[in-house]
């Protein structure tokens, strides 16, 4: 598996990926400056702690990186199954079942890894940004900081399998569309935010959609021998 997941890594060469990682990170601080500068001037979104912020910031880094991972969905594995290019692996003697796991579990990691990274730089960056030019009424400790880090490890493991549920729609007919248009349906649900009702905070329902990420990548490994390849 270790040498499928090195092979893969070394195929679809990841440098766009990188790159589009630390431009979203940038694009996402400069929308939530934004966003809490508006919010405190008109009162619509309540900003009062750290707290607030960190879950603005932890709605728009998921709901990116969700999206991200269906774009690595339909790169590594729609498109090849699209353009039939996926014949060529299926040559190796290696399992189907471990040549698409290997897809998926890099696609996985990537998207924790990203999502753990992403949360870390973004607070980091509205905090620098904070002490230059005040955007909230109050200051974020080092303590605040590292809290709030630890508390994201398990809403980006939950991102990780809710990131896989576009994989089954994309399966369906091998369409990209498809597979991209449902990553924006799951993040309207996984990270609605709303100060009365915020699902994006509501871990039951995150670690829910998560066990349905897996489920799917699991039912579509196990099927995938009888896939044809049309």
């Amino acid at each position: 598996m270790l040498h499928l997941l090195k092979l893969e890594m070394k195929k679809c060469n990841l440098g766009w990926y990188v790159k589009g990682a630390l431009i979203a990170n940038i694009m996402i601080t400069a929308v939530v400056c934004s966003i809490i500068f508006i919010a405190q001037r008109e009162g619509d979104i309540p900003i009062s702690s750290y707290e607030d912020v960190n879950v603005l910031i932890s709605a728009s880094v998921r709901a990116t990186f969700i999206v991200f991972a269906s774009v690595l969905i339909a790169k590594l594995v729609i498109e090849e199954y699209k353009n039939r290019t996926i014949l060529i692996m299926f040559t190796y003697p290696v399992s189907r079942k471990k040549l698409i796991a290997s897809k998926l579990t890099l696609i996985a990691f990537l998207t924790f890894m990203t999502t753990m990274m992403s949360n870390i730089v973004v607070a980091g960056l509205f905090s620098i940004i904070n002490n230059y030019f005040p955007i909230v009424p109050f200051t974020i400790t080092a303590s605040q900081f590292i809290g709030e880090a630890i508390n994201i490890v398990p809403f980006a493991i939950a991102a990780t399998g809710t990131s896989l549920i576009p994989f089954y729609f994309g399966m369906r007919n091998y369409s990209v569309p498809a597979t991209i248009g449902s990553s924006l349906l799951v993040v309207a649900i996984a990270c609605a935010y709303n100060p009365e009702i915020s699902l994006v905070t509501f871990i039951p329902l995150q670690l829910g959609l998560g066990a349905v990420g897996v489920i799917i990548a699991y039912l579509g490994i196990r099927n995938i021998e009888n896939v044809d390849v049309v």
